[in-house]
């Protein structure tokens, strides 16, 4: 019992478990994304409704650690560079995704 005391006055001070806390690593988001190049969107950069596991490495490097700490209904833009061993049109390339939290599924 001394424990759960202990752990919920921790939470309580540094806010820890609160679920307003946004998505963590571990958590998958919905999102729904557009990149974009140069600002015009570019082809296979788009999807609607995409669960994404934050920390899964399912995209390119820097996008999930973006999306630490979003919160449902929260609206970002996501500035990569994409790695040089990639399709040539985007190889290297900094991009823009502009990317849309649907929903926040917490990791069990």
């Amino acid at each position: 019992m001394k424990k759960l005391m202990m752990a919920i006055g921790v939470c309580g001070l540094l806010g820890a478990c609160d679920s307003n806390a946004g998505a963590k690593v571990g958590d998958t988001v919905v999102i729904n994304f557009a990149g974009f190049l140069d600002g015009v969107q570019f082809p296979g950069g788009t999807a609607e409704n995409f669960p994404l596991t934050l920390g899964s490495g399912q995209f390119v490097p820097g996008f999930e650690d973006q999306l630490v700490g979003a919160v449902e209904g929260e609206e970002r833009d996501v500035n990569i560079t994409f790695p040089t061993e990639y399709v040539p049109e985007l190889a290297g390339k900094d991009v823009v995704f502009k990317v849309k939290v649907i929903d926040i599924v917490e990791a069990e």
